[in-house]
Formats: structure tokens, C-alpha cells, sequence
């Protein structure tokens, strides 16, 4: 994606069986183009994805298909599967809780 294009989250749709997610691009060569993106609303009654990061996952994969077609995508609809759900959610889980005392073991004073 050339650094011309702004990406704008417009907002989102809740529908029956999924949420759609509205975006802006200015700067492209259609100016301005306009974006939707949906994740299913079973992915959010699963816990898969939370209300707070849709908007980031959308706008990950809209950047990536920007940068892939350069600045002009064919499509102006994209699906969010559940592979990329679960690679943003690995991407973004907090680490594991490190212990901050280590137990002695019964050789030590």
C-alpha cells in the first residue's frame, strides 16, 4: 500500500448473521472507494474474536489487500475467515504469566 492512500474506518452494520464493517480509502486512484469487510456473528458468540478488535482485524486485511493489489483491489468486499481470526488472535494474546518467585526445592537453604 503506497503511503498516498488513507484508510478510514467509516463505521460498521449489525445484520442477523454478521457484522459488516465499513471503510474509506482517499488517495486511490477511484477516489474515494469505499470498503466493507464481514466476520460472522458466530465468531463473536464464540468468543473467537471480541467487539473491541473487529475494526483492527478488518483494517489488517484491507491494508494487506491494498498492498497485494496495489492501492486498487478488484473487490471491494472481503470476508474475514476463521484462519485470520485465529492468526490475529495469536498475533495478539498476551504472553504466558511468568512466575515472579521460583519455588525452592528442598535442597536449597
Amino acid at each position: 500500500m503506497s503511503d498516498r492512500i488513507t484508510v478510514q474506518y467509516v463505521g460498521f452494520e449489525a445484520k442477523t448473521l454478521e457484522r459488516v464493517y465499513i471503510f474509506s480509502t482517499l488517495g486511490a486512484p477511484d477516489e474515494p472507494r469505499e470498503f466493507t469487510l464481514t466476520i460472522l456473528n458466530e465468531a463473536f458468540v464464540s468468543h473467537r474474536v471480541s467487539y473491541q478488535d473487529a475494526p483492527n482485524i478488518c483494517s489488517l486485511k484491507l491494508h494487506r489487500e491494498l498492498a497485494s493489489q496495489g492501492d486498487d483491489p478488484p473487490k471491494t468486499h472481503f470476508d474475514i475467515t476463521d484462519a485470520e481470526l485465529d492468526e490475529y488472535r495469536a498475533a495478539h494474546s498476551p504472553a504466558t504469566a511468568r512466575k515472579l518467585y521460583s519455588t525452592k526445592s528442598a535442597s536449597q537453604p
